[in-house]
């Protein structure tokens, strides 16, 4: 017997393996979330110092950093984490959110995105079941909180995981996981351009930038997973997720209402949103509009 036949007769066993899953991968996107962003930044000063002749400035500004190297340490004393100290959750439960050298809290965002990692994925497996979709969407599920970590400390959304995604959407299509291949084109095309002529567009009234580069992509990428036909869909949904939050936040943390919040992070609750549950809202309109 197979692994996933023991699962497809096993369903408890399936849910535990993705939760298991879930939590360990959680642990590694908070080590993308918080390495990424410094990673492209110096690579974006080792670019500007290569193109200005200064490449011996290059070599002594920093040590090298990658996603696996070098192993986690503590901000506050350099005390390089262990990996019984690195159990997702249970070692932030066991250490009481504390360094185990110097006592330095350690922040709560950590066990967070391990748990909130571990509940969507069971989302999506309680959703597709054991299938081919489960698989993408887990995949998409975790870039999609990842980018959203990331816009939100950052305002940026990397392309190193933003165009991959956009690429096997494409490639999903050809196998008809969510959609076909020409609403996949259609939609990486539109989910582009209609957000970038939104973009324009209030550029040349208001003379300001309102979103970034980065957000027609991410429309782009839900366009190439779902097709055009959700496009209208995640943009109100994102839209109705943003003026929630954003008077959540306003109400809560009394944050200045000219500061400017990232529009990545609703844009991907709303697209996952439709991932799992779209053409039942889209059913659910239709029934209502008396269509």
């Amino acid at each position: 017997m197979g692994f996933s036949d023991y699962l497809q007769q096993n369903p408890l066993a399936f849910f535990i393996y993705i939760g298991l899953l879930g939590l360990i991968v959680g642990s590694f996107l908070n080590v993308i979330i918080h390495r990424l962003p410094i990673i492209m930044e110096r690579d974006w000063h080792d670019q500007c110092l290569e193109f200005l002749k200064q490449q011996e400035e290059k070599l002594s500004e920093h040590s090298p950093l990658t996603l696996s190297k070098p192993r986690s340490r503590c901000p506050h004393c350099n005390h390089q984490i262990k990996a019984i100290e690195n159990i997702p959750v249970i070692s932030y439960l066991f250490l009481r959110g504390h360094c185990s050298s110097c006592n330095a809290p350690i922040s709560i965002r950590y066990p967070l995105i391990e748990m909130t990692t571990c509940l969507l994925s069971l989302t999506v497996a309680w959703r597709f079941g054991i299938s081919s979709q489960t698989a993408a969407a887990l995949l998409l599920t975790w870039a999609l909180i990842t980018l959203s970590m990331i816009d939100f400390d950052h305002k940026l959304l990397p392309d190193s995981i933003t165009l991959p995604f956009i690429w096997l959407g494409l490639l999903l299509s050809l196998w008809d996981i969510f959609t076909t291949p020409a609403s996949a084109i259609i939609g990486a095309t539109a989910g582009y351009l209609s957000l970038w002529s939104v973009f324009q567009l209030f550029k040349l009234i208001t003379g300001k930038e309102g979103m970034g580069f980065g957000d027609f992509k991410l429309l782009a990428l839900f366009g190439a997973w779902l097709g055009w036909q959700y496009l209208p869909q995640i943009i109100m949904l994102s839209s109705l997720v943003g003026a929630v939050i954003g008077i959540a936040l306003v109400a809560l943390r009394g944050r200045d209402r000219n500061v400017s919040i990232p529009f990545g992070p609703y844009l991907a609750i709303a697209g996952w949103i439709s991932l799992l549950w779209g053409d039942r809202i889209n059913q659910a309109y239709l029934t209502w509009a008396g269509m």
